[in-house]
């Protein structure tokens, strides 16, 4: 069989898939705090680029990626479709198992997909410095890479666990430009509460989005970018799942199931939503999304409206929450780290067309060794999860006897994460 599906250029799309045009029943509407009611557009523009905005609240199925960032896709993407050939034969599986690797993108991960096209809104409007949050670090690195790319100075507050457990995605922060601070910091009023309590608290993005937020709606060239959650970004990332597809298409397969690990949402839904299409009209196709049994936003949390950081700054998101004050325990798969989740993913497990499932760091581990051991590549502690989903559905399919296609996301490589594997 072939293993590798070809990067033909003709593969990179050119527009983003919308999965909003073809849902019939939409989630409920983000809330202005103040008053109760659907947000408006403007009253966004405090916080984001007007071109940003323009894209979160399009119902167009097909939004343009421009050509200033398409040709910088064209360095990476097509990103590798692999048959984890391999990985099959020593499950002894008759399972047929694929993956999108996101990890060959310029900073490890699939968050440049979204990090360059907010960069691009931004430098189009003269903006001068977005502010982010990050986890793990890869949005932060991407931003931080993106913005040196278009002009655009980025401000990063990292949640500290993070901060102290990665050092290598601070630095390469660092090198493209990026200033970095620990979260919960002393720069702001929504970080000092919590520095103030405790100047070694693990913190969470939860407080660095709020961190972040502030900075932004307090000076007047600076906007916010978030990289996972909105409906924009899980847009921008459907490049992977439209990818996919026509890769999957010449090596002759379609996902009977489609799998990815979820903290906000973004690589998941860039994944699998150009497949949800296909569910929506009839195709039987099965969704899982897996995230950390320390922080179960979709398996354990209330579905509800809820603040999308803890100082309550943001609009309200109907979403699957742990709520807002949620602080999860300092596990190496930071960017899970995720009181709570994409409205949309949240919308979707609502209608039983997405299956969530929590997994211990253990477990994740485990996958994680073993797929390096099998297909040679080290998995960011966040992919790693949705490793262990393929794992279990391999052998699922293994005990019943059963032929099934198996697509998933490994969404960045862990070679900054290596410390985390020296310390199990």
């Amino acid at each position: 069989m072939q293993r590798y599906a070809s990067r033909n250029l003709d593969y990179l799309p050119h527009h983003f898939y919308n999965l909003k045009a073809d849902l019939k029943e939409l989630p409920p509407p983000t809330l202005n705090p103040a008053t109760g009611q659907p947000l408006k557009p403007e009253e966004l523009e405090p916080v984001f680029p007007k071109g940003f905005i323009a894209q979160e609240i399009s119902f167009e199925r097909y939004v343009s990626i421009p050509d200033e960032v398409r040709e910088i896709y064209a360095t990476f993407r097509p990103t590798p479709l692999i048959y984890a050939q391999k990985l099959v034969k020593e499950l002894a599986t008759p399972a047929r198992i694929f993956y999108k690797y996101e990890g060959v993108g310029p900073t490890g991960s699939h968050k440049s997909n979204t990090a360059l096209m907010q960069a691009y809104l931004a430098s189009k409007e003269g903006i001068e410095t977005l502010t982010t949050e990050t986890g793990a670090g890869q949005w932060g690195s991407a931003l931080a890479h993106a913005g040196s790319l278009f002009g655009v100075k980025i401000k990063v507050f990292m949640v500290r666990a993070s901060y102290r457990q990665k050092p290598g995605r601070r630095i390469m922060m660092e090198l493209f430009g990026a200033e970095v601070a620990e979260s919960p910091s002393p720069q702001t009023e929504s970080g000092r509460r919590f520095y103030a309590e405790n100047p070694d608290h693990p913190g969470s993005l939860g407080i660095a989005i709020s961190e972040a937020v502030e900075l932004a709606v307090k000076n007047g060239r600076t906007k916010y970018s978030l990289g996972s959650v909105l409906d924009s970004v899980l847009m921008h990332q459907s490049i992977i799942g439209l990818e996919a597809e026509a890769q999957m298409r010449e090596l002759g397969a379609f996902p009977d199931v489609v799998i990815g690990c979820v903290g906000g949402g973004s690589n998941f839904a860039g994944l699998a939503f150009p497949f949800v299409r296909y569910r929506l009209e009839g195709q039987t196709i099965d969704f899982i999304a897996v995230e950390p049994e320390a922080c179960p936003s979709l398996t354990r949390g209330e579905l509800r409206y809820d603040h999308g950081d803890t100082a309550g700054l943001t609009p309200l998101l109907f979403m699957h929450t742990l709520g807002m004050n949620f602080v999860p325990p300092p596990i190496h798969a930071g960017g899970l780290r995720y009181h709570g989740m994409a409205p949309l993913v949240s919308h979707l497990v609502k209608l039983g067309i997405v299956e969530p499932r929590a997994y211990s760091q253990d477990k994740v581990f485990e996958a994680a060794r073993f797929f390096l051991k099998t297909e040679g590549i080290l998995p960011a502690p966040e992919s790693s999860h949705a490793i262990a989903a393929v794992i279990d559905e391999a052998l699922k399919a293994k005990e019943e006897g059963k032929e099934k296609v198996i697509l998933f996301n490994l969404s960045g490589h862990g070679f900054l994460d290596i410390s985390a594997f020296d310390r199990r």
